[in-house]
């Protein structure tokens, strides 16, 4: 009974979170800003980041880029698997007072794709090229922050995604030798 009671709780006050933070897309730029960098998380950056790694280092841009490629597969393949299992309903299909501001992907939220694609790409990506991480930690941040703010995932949803990202990349960059963020 407990349990039952601090799970309502903390339901509850993810979804205050949640409300919280789309009524800011009520602003026409706050909800283009965040539309944008959710677009952009949907692939379009991440390809066109690889395309310049290859441009701009030649073979070890397309090792990188398919390092990349690799990981995001593998990102895909267990993100999928996890919504079909958890089938979280999004927050918007929850609460009506939340409103998607884009169309969703796909129907479940947990855990949110863009930000574990965000986050294992980001972290590969910087084990390559260090110097990348003035940008790809700010866009990175910004798509998990977008999916909240437009209705589409909850807090837990995203911190979930950070984790399991995080986590996809740590093994792909033990699996690739030369490719260490400690390196």
């Amino acid at each position: 009974m407990a349990r039952s009671r601090s799970r309502d709780w903390l339901l509850a006050g993810e979804a205050a979170w949640c409300l919280r933070a789309n009524t800011w897309c009520e602003r026409e730029t706050t909800r283009a800003l965040f539309g944008a960098v959710s677009r952009l998380g949907d692939g379009a950056f991440w390809y066109a980041l690889m395309l310049a790694l290859v441009a701009v280092d030649g073979i070890e841009g397309l090792r990188a880029s398919l390092h990349l490629a690799a990981t995001g597969a593998v990102a895909l393949l267990a993100y999928r698997h996890l919504k079909r299992w958890t089938r979280r309903p999004r927050p918007f299909a929850g609460d009506r007072r939340i409103r998607a501001w884009v169309a969703p992907l796909d129907e479940f939220s947990f855990p949110s794709g863009h930000t574990l694609h965000a986050t294992a790409f980001s972290v590969v990506a910087v084990a390559h090229y260090p110097v990348l991480a003035w940008l790809l930690a700010p866009f990175a941040l910004a798509v998990a922050a977008s999916r909240v703010v437009l209705g589409l995932h909850y807090p837990s949803d995203v911190l979930a995604a950070i984790a399991i990202g995080g986590l996809l990349a740590a093994v792909s960059l033990w699996l690739v030798p030369g490719a260490s963020l400690f390196a």
